[in-house]
């Protein structure tokens, strides 16, 4: 989900009526790694993915380069114990299980990792072995992500997928004999040629294959991605308002609870990594193209980063400064709204004390939004809790246009899908 412009908003303070931020203790800190390839490039995917053929990947110099930027940006978070690692991409289920097991051996021997930390890898069923799973397990993993998107072989193939639905199935089976009981499953609803009886076939296959979370998305056309360029026929907006709340009800009735716009999880099964994006904890991003968020608290400030996109650019640069292609302090206005743009997400809203504690601001600053946003239906407050309210989670683009300065609508980032 990605916040569209939508004109300007009178600033809701100056930056030169504040200190810098003040951070009386550090945001939780997590760890995500990006492998680039797919074996193909789906129509829909704005991801910083890359074609390759298992044979074509130099899954050696990779790792190495991983190695390299690891030990690069140890500094940085230097004594920081990590809560959750994500392997996301791309396919990183093409990785090899050798590699794993090293990727795992480098993270325990450089990284503070609690026991029985939560160490998720992506996966798709057209890139699994059963034996590989296995492997995954004895290195570590912990919770696996599979990318299955719908039980439709039709709107499999509308949507670019390599997988059929029968492998999907057989991708869940191979994930629970290897061990696995922490599962995500990945699903779209509103697909080209999509009814509201076809989403709720997809919940009815998810919700039976022993899965205990489930992501939920409606396909977007992002920009830069083949469907943007030649946009498929799509379900009518009010159609998709049915599957999604048709799905909502049907996935409480199976035991799912939403905690999130578009995260669904049993008892005890919320996705921690996730949780800490929106909760706007730090993360720190490895890989190519990969995005971070660090908070330091002896200069008052909050750093976005972005590392080199192409692998080879990525590999040849790891280890040093130039691995880096964009690094920005946050402004105060940044912060007051990409700390909106995440914990509005959250269906239970969050403390009012954690807009203080992660951003190093007074929750006084957004007053004015806020009020604006509560008198709209848009978020309820409580003496020591906020969130959005439902009203406002279906239309999170108004609810932040009350948080953003004159910037043209814009923020530094969007919200990252891991």
């Amino acid at each position: 989900m990605r916040i569209n412009s939508a004109g300007t908003n009178t600033p809701l303070f100056s930056d030169r009526m504040l200190s810098k931020p003040v951070f009386e203790q550090l945001p939780p800190l997590s760890l995500y790694i990006h492998f680039p390839w797919c074996v193909r490039k789906c129509p829909y995917c704005d991801f910083n993915s890359h074609e390759a053929g298992k044979g074509d990947i130099d899954e050696k110099s990779y790792i190495d380069a991983l190695v390299r930027d690891i030990e690069f940006e140890l500094p940085r978070v230097w004594g920081r114990r990590i809560i959750s690692v994500f392997i996301g991409g791309g396919t990183p289920s093409l990785l090899s299980a050798m590699a794993v097991k090293r990727l795992a051996a480098v993270l325990s021997s450089h990284f503070i990792l609690p026991p029985g930390i939560e160490i998720s890898l992506e996966a798709n069923p057209g890139a699994v072995e059963a034996g590989r799973f296995s492997a995954y397990r004895e290195a570590g993993v912990n919770r696996l992500s599979i990318g299955v998107q719908s039980f439709n072989d039709e709107r499999l193939k509308a949507l670019g997928r390599i997988h059929t639905a029968l492998e999907a199935r057989r991708a869940f089976d191979m994930a629970l004999k290897a061990g696995f009981e922490n599962i995500n499953i990945d699903l779209m609803y509103g697909l080209p040629g999509q009814s509201a009886a076809d989403a709720r076939y997809d919940l009815d296959a998810a919700t039976t294959c022993g899965v205990s979370h489930i992501s939920r998305y409606q396909l977007t056309l992002e920009p830069n991605t083949v469907f943007y360029k030649h946009p498929p026929r799509l379900p009518a907006e009010d159609e998709c308002w049915t599957m999604q709340a048709q799905g909502d009800l049907l996935l409480q009735q199976r035991g799912f609870s939403q905690y999130e716009i578009s995260a669904y999880a049993r008892n005890g099964r919320r996705c921690i990594h996730n949780l800490n994006y929106w909760e706007f904890g730090d993360y720190l991003g490895i890989g190519a193209g990969a995005h971070g968020k660090i908070t330091d608290p002896k200069t008052g400030s909050i750093t976005r980063y972005i590392r080199h996109r192409m692998p080879v650019s990525y590999m040849h640069k790891a280890g040093a400064y130039d691995v880096i292609i964009q690094e920005k302090k946050l402004t105060r206005s940044d912060i007051l709204l990409e700390f909106m743009m995440n914990t509005m997400r959250l269906t239970d809203g969050v403390p009012v004390s954690l807009f203080r504690e992660r951003t190093g601001l007074p929750v006084s600053i957004a007053e004015s939004g806020l009020r604006e946003a509560e008198q709209r239906g848009l978020i309820a407050r409580e003496i020591h809790k906020l969130g959005a309210t439902e009203l406002g989670r279906r239309y999170l683009n108004d609810l932040l246009q009350h948080f953003m300065e004159e910037n043209g609508g814009k923020t530094t980032s969007g919200i990252l899908k891991h």
